[in-house]
């Protein structure tokens, strides 16, 4: 039996060492065992020579290059097989470890991995770089198909609502709010009659009325003179007649809320006075004053009152500077309500006629309607329109001033303007698809296109400024891929920042911010 010498490992006193080696598939890491000085070095296990091979016939042995070199003190000493290895430079990554660094032994590491940061950044610039390119190699393509685009979708102002009505209560309160079913539980056990059995006090929703304050030039009101004056008023209002489509009119007795038979007087006390001229006005009791046994309540109808001593079931009223006449129409019946508002709604265009006509000299009057706030709303469109061209045209001044520059190559100023027109395409845009598929036009939305023109302006500027950053030798296609890669991440954040400022409005329970469309009535 032949005896098999084992392979010697790495015993206590030696030491691993990593070397690395270039192969034809790449950097190769290979474990060297490392003696102690003492002990000398051996080579590593796995890397001795493989057994000669027979000689071929040729030359003598001892003049070919593989002879075997002489043994003994005198030999020099023998090659390593790791000699053999072609020489290559050492670079700064070759260097072998230093003795007082040297790491752990560690398993070969044939792969390094890497964390990839730019997994958004990288193919959103692509993304765009690619656009980029498009756009300069197809300018006209990408400025004649938003025009057209433009031209079509701004059709959709065509279905823009001219002359309908907002209900403000349900634009601007809570939608599922706990007061509406409240309120709707209210209604269905304290109903109204607004033809017959009318009372302000159990109306649990706002009924149709105009309402007028009555202020005297005097220290009082309280005397006939003044009342006469606010008589001749409160008849000019009652008889208004509206003149409708079909010929007929709408006079003010058809659609007055009433009680019983009569229509609900404006103020108690001047109805009394109507009745009766001889009623002695400075003997009047408040808040409550008998009158042929029926008693009037006066709260919330006189105002800059002064008060005496007791008087019946209330004290004196020695003065009062103003007096309220509130004129209730009907409001449950649909059809009786829209005949109240046309009804007011020709009282708001005739009251300064009627003022007019009466020459009023002891009295100021104000008005206001249940349509009031409304046609407010509604006429802040007018209002706002004209401002839109003002808003433009400053902001074209300003970036127009922003890009201008003495030199003509980077001068940008047509650049600037034409970013402008391209803010107010979207806002074009952006609203005839939405009026095309039936949204509802809500009026606080006229607002927005002063938004959307800000944020349009915005990205403008970054474009313009990673235009100026390109190499003037490049060709259009080059430098427009370059400027849409570099904006790209800056214009994605602002979108996306816009997105999520208006998607939170969206989000709300108030209708006129959820641009939903508004309930029937039936």
């Amino acid at each position: 039996m032949q005896w098999v010498e084992p392979e010697p490992g790495p015993g206590p006193e030696q030491k691993l060492k990593l070397t690395k080696r270039d192969s034809a598939t790449g950097p190769e890491w290979y474990q060297e065992s490392q003696e102690s000085e003492s002990e000398g070095k051996h080579p590593p296990p796995g890397l001795l020579a493989p057994p000669k091979p027979p000689e071929p016939s040729g030359p003598p042995a001892s003049e070919r290059d593989d002879a075997p070199l002489p043994e003994g003190d005198d030999a020099p000493p023998r090659p390593s097989v790791l000699d053999d290895t072609p020489s290559l430079p050492l670079e700064l990554d070759d260097a072998p470890l230093p003795e007082e660094e040297t790491p752990e032994p560690m398993a070969v590491c044939r792969h390094r991995h890497r964390c990839h940061t730019d997994c958004l950044e990288g193919p959103l610039c692509r993304a765009f770089q690619w656009l980029g390119w498009q756009v300069g190699a197809h300018p006209w393509i990408f400025l004649l198909a938003p025009l057209m685009l433009t031209a079509a979708l701004g059709t959709g102002f065509l279905y823009l609502p001219k002359d309908e009505e907002e209900d403000l209560e349900e634009q601007y309160t809570p939608v599922g709010s706990p007061a509406k079913a409240e309120r709707r539980f209210v209604q269905g056990h304290f109903t109204t009659n607004d033809s017959y059995r009318f009372s302000a006090s159990r109306r649990s929703t706002e009924a149709n009325f105009a309402s007028l304050l009555v202020v005297s030039y005097s220290d009082s009101l309280l005397d006939p003179a003044t009342f006469a004056e606010v008589s001749k008023l409160d008849g000019a209002v009652q008889d208004l007649r509206v003149a409708r489509e079909n010929g007929s009119q709408i006079q003010y007795q058809q659609v007055c809320a009433r009680y019983r038979a009569l229509c609900v007087p404006p103020n108690p006390l001047l109805y009394a006075w109507q009745v009766d001229k001889t009623l002695n006005l400075s003997s009047i009791s408040f808040p409550t004053y008998n009158h042929g046994g029926h008693p009037l309540y006066l709260t919330g109808f006189f105002g800059g009152h002064i008060l005496g001593g007791s008087l019946g079931m209330g004290q004196l009223l020695l003065r009062a500077k103003a007096m309220r006449l509130l004129y209730y129409l009907k409001t449950e019946d649909p059809e009786y309500d829209m005949q109240s508002k046309q009804w007011l709604t020709h009282f708001l265009d005739q009251f300064t006629n009627i003022k007019n006509t009466l020459a009023l000299k002891k009295i100021e009057v104000v008005h206001f309607t249940s349509l009031s706030r409304q046609l407010e709303f509604q006429a802040t469109s007018v209002t706002v329109i004209p401002m839109f061209h003002l808003a433009y045209i400053l902001i074209i001044l300003f970036a127009v001033t922003s890009c201008f520059r003495f030199d003509c190559i980077r001068n940008k100023t047509c650049v600037a303007a034409f970013g402008v027109i391209s803010a107010f395409l979207a806002v074009v845009s952006g609203f005839g698809l939405l009026l095309h598929i039936g949204v509802p036009f809500v009026i606080i939305v006229a607002n927005s296109p002063f938004l959307i023109l800000g944020v349009g302006v915005d990205d403008m500027f970054i474009m313009i400024s990673a235009w100026h950053k390109t190499r003037l030798a490049d060709d259009i296609r080059e430098r427009m891929s370059n400027v849409y890669s570099k904006a790209a991440v800056s214009i994605t954040i602002t979108t996306i920042t816009n997105i999520l400022a208006f998607y939170t409005g969206i989000m709300s329970s108030f209708r006129q911010q959820m641009f939903l469309p508004q309930p029937k009535r039936k």
